[in-house]
């Protein structure tokens, strides 16, 4: 609980930042209407599945600013929707009391399989102030320290540029380093990094395991990079699978799972993988942010 209060007011924080100083186009209205509206599909989900309610979900008032960090879409009834997908995915794509998803990604993916043209993934919303950058990583490292997450982000800030020299810069005479390191000008990549790759629920705590999920995650998105060219949403599609792969591997090593459990998780990959696949056959969109 304390932990979920912690993230709550680093994002929150986060978020006031972005929004005085930086590009984040929702106005103040909207962001507390989703807030609210996220209290309330929260809570109503928790009494459906408990039949009680005897705690505040603040982990849902950080999965909608994640959200409104990461999306931008001139409708604001598209992020209530998928943020109510991403809250409904904890309770029901779960097996074992695990679920599979990092509810904040699950609805920027479901984002772009149902609104591609309505709903885009911009990593320019928090600006590229050097200040804001340092400002985010102290407030991270104060959380992940706690978690015992630090590593995800470490590893996969070392595996993404080793491999993004080696297999994207070295095989295109078009490409040079400053294409890889425009990433790192973000704020909002920083945010990926140190807070969507790290959530404590569909992350690993064995310490090999959490630099094989963060190699993993840096290797895919390198590889649909080389093969897609360069797109925001293959950090978030990279996640989508990896967090998958990695709850339902951990399912299939610690839990005695039945038939009928394995059959599902088989279905579950293929539609993972078939969102991918069609995510990746739109065509790629470009977007300015002018302030």
């Amino acid at each position: 609980m304390y932990f979920q209060v912690q993230q709550l007011l680093t994002l929150s924080l986060i978020m006031m930042l972005g929004k005085w100083y930086a590009y984040i186009s929702l106005t103040w209205f909207e962001i507390v209407s989703v807030l609210f509206f996220t209290a309330f599909v929260s809570h109503v989900l928790l009494y459906w599945k408990i039949q009680k309610l005897d705690y505040f979900s603040f982990s849902a008032l950080s999965t909608a600013i994640g959200v409104m960090l990461m999306l931008s879409s001139t409708h604001l009834w598209i992020i209530m929707f998928l943020i109510a997908l991403g809250l409904a995915s904890k309770h029901i794509l779960q097996l074992h009391k695990k679920h599979f998803f990092n509810p904040s990604n699950f609805s920027l993916i479901l984002g772009l399989l149902f609104f591609y043209h309505d709903a885009h993934l911009v990593l320019g919303q928090l600006g590229d102030a050097i200040w804001l950058q340092i400002v985010v990583f102290v407030l991270a490292v104060a959380i992940l320290l706690r978690v015992k997450r630090w590593r995800i982000p470490m590893v996969f800030i070392v595996m993404y540029v080793a491999l993004q020299y080696t297999i994207v810069l070295s095989n295109d005479p078009m490409m040079t380093l400053d294409n890889i390191w425009e990433h790192f000008y973000a704020v909002s990549f920083f945010l990926f990094i140190f807070f969507m790759l790290t959530d404590p629920q569909t992350t690993p705590q064995n310490t090999y395991a959490q630099v094989f999920f963060a190699f993993f995650i840096a290797l895919c998105a390198t590889l649909l990079d080389y093969y897609n060219g360069f797109r925001v949403q293959h950090l978030f599609l990279s996640l989508f699978l990896n967090t998958y792969l990695f709850v339902g591997g951990s399912l299939c090593l610690n839990e005695n799972l039945k038939k009928h459990e394995k059959f599902l998780l088989g279905i579950l990959l293929f539609l993972v993988l078939g969102a991918i696949i069609f995510i990746e056959l739109q065509a790629p969109y470009y977007l300015e942010m002018n302030g």
